[in-house]
């Protein structure tokens, strides 16, 4: 991965509406502008139902970014 950049995965429905299932996105401060720049890119992701995920912990409001984090937006699911 080239240096300063995020991995951002994508999972399920979030794949289709974006057209792939991971993108290297460049190095943000935090989950908010990580969305911002996202949304210029796929702006169908602004309406899609999702929660993200920063290096495996779900978050639920604005979340600083480590160097190198792993990023994952997953959508909704259902367990059995």
């Amino acid at each position: 991965m080239v240096s300063n950049t995020l991995s951002v995965q994508f999972f399920g429905q979030l794949i289709e509406l974006t057209g792939c299932s991971n993108v290297g996105a460049p190095q943000v401060d935090d989950t908010d502008e990580l969305l911002r720049w996202l949304y210029t890119r796929y702006p169908a992701l602004q309406k899609a139902t999702y929660v993200i995920a920063v290096d495996r912990k779900i978050v639920r409001q604005n979340t600083r970014l480590a160097t190198h984090a792993e990023i994952a937006f997953l959508p909704p699911f259902s367990g059995g």
